[in-house]
């Protein structure tokens, strides 16, 4: 499929980009999509959350009143659950929430996703641009020009480009990454994906392994 090249005031070049239909135009597997996102999303978890229990907590030992003759229930330790202060039944503890999942799984799931951004016409070809320094008007005047201001979007680099990645990171609705970097839950997560012509080649390349 062939799209056209657009510039940074938003107008066509004139040029237009071939774009692999083995990449852009297969048939969405919802459930890989459905498997990667919910990989990414469990990697975002540190995993670190823990309580005390009654073994952890410091506190006295002594027996807090006698066994029997009270009238209430027997109580032996000031750390048990009961108590306020005591220990936590059954509370969280470190767990690694990490998933294995076949590189091919994911392959499919983000040509599925591109595959699905096509069909909404989501995705726009760029010419390759670079910004003198770092500022944050240059960069939203770009997504004006395009009509992405007032739209979550994706900016997909084919190298690193500093000035182009600081002008964006004040801004919510608009992030910045490599074609290397490039999943299916940020696709996803975006109203429009932005492809620079320099990124295309690496994505087709790592996506037709």
């Amino acid at each position: 499929m062939k799209v056209a090249v657009l510039d940074i005031k938003g107008k066509e070049t004139g040029r237009k980009a071939e774009l692999s239909d083995a990449v852009f135009k297969i048939e969405p597997n919802e459930h890989a999509i459905y498997l990667d996102v919910k990989q990414y999303l469990a990697h975002q978890r540190q995993g670190t959350h823990k309580a005390k229990e009654r073994s952890e907590i410091a506190g006295s030992t002594r027996k807090l009143k006698k066994q029997k003759g009270t009238g209430t229930a027997r109580a032996g330790s000031i750390k048990s659950p009961v108590f306020r202060g005591g220990g936590r039944i059954f509370g969280p503890r470190p767990k690694d929430y990490t998933q294995k999942l076949n590189k091919n799984v994911k392959r499919l799931a983000r040509k599925s996703a591109l595959s699905m951004k096509s069909q909404e016409n989501a995705i726009m070809v760029l010419e390759d641009f670079n910004l003198e320094q770092p500022r944050t008007k240059d960069f939203v005047a770009v997504l004006k020009a395009l009509g992405l201001e007032d739209k979550k979007s994706l900016i997909v680099l084919g190298d690193t480009n500093n000035n182009v990645y600081l002008s964006s990171r004040n801004l919510k609705g608009s992030e910045v990454i490599t074609h290397s970097e490039l999943s299916t839950y940020k696709i996803l997560n975006a109203n429009n994906v932005v492809l620079l012509e320099g990124a295309l080649e690496g994505i087709e390349t790592n996506l037709n392994k």
